[in-house]
């Protein structure tokens, strides 16, 4: 149940014979879909078209559905500059999350993940990643610096672990009651 990047990425790393593979397996609106899933940062349509391998107008209308699919969002207009919506994936994964795991499955992941919070928390002896002061780690050697600062990217990711699957969870008992009969 780990984190999951939301699509391939065709252009990192690919080599030749792959990427032809790629364009002649999947439609223009596929290929902007899979590079639209990798932008966490703005890019212009032709921008995304050089990734994609189509035309920029092949791109402009791609982006355009996908923007009334809420899975992009844009800024600006001249030119037009598009990213994946977070919002859009984080109510996918809950959703994938919920459809694929039982809620007694998410819960005792949540209960895993509340644990090691705790073990966190007694750790940097703070409540949150956010409250520890990188100032504190001004006199240790630059190994115990690294494992400080993995421990608390690590902190931050099990805090966003535990809120979206306590959503799935939640999604999955409304699956499961709807699906008994009940009212959810």
């Amino acid at each position: 149940m780990s984190e999951e990047s939301p699509g391939p990425t065709p252009s990192s790393g690919a080599n030749g014979d792959s990427r032809s593979q790629w364009t002649a397996e999947r439609t223009t609106f596929q290929r902007v879909y899979d590079v639209v899933t990798t932008l966490s940062t703005y890019e212009t349509a032709s921008g995304i078209a050089e990734q994609a391998s189509c035309s920029a107008d092949g791109a402009r209308n791609a982006l355009t559905q996908l923007g009334e699919m809420d899975i992009v969002e844009s800024r600006g207009s001249r030119p037009a500059e598009y990213r994946r919506n977070e919002s859009y994936f984080r109510w996918k994964r809950i959703e994938d999350l919920a459809r694929e795991h039982s809620p007694s499955e998410l819960r005792a992941r949540i209960d895993e993940l509340i644990e090691e919070d705790d073990t966190l928390q007694e750790r940097f002896d703070a409540p949150s990643p956010a409250a520890v002061s990188p100032y504190e780690f001004g006199d240790v050697d630059h190994e115990t610096i690294h494992d400080r600062w993995d421990a608390l990217s690590r902190w931050r990711s099990i805090r966003h672990d535990i809120e979206v699957l306590q959503q799935a969870a939640h999604r999955a008992e409304q699956r499961r009651d709807t699906s008994d009969g009940v009212s959810a």
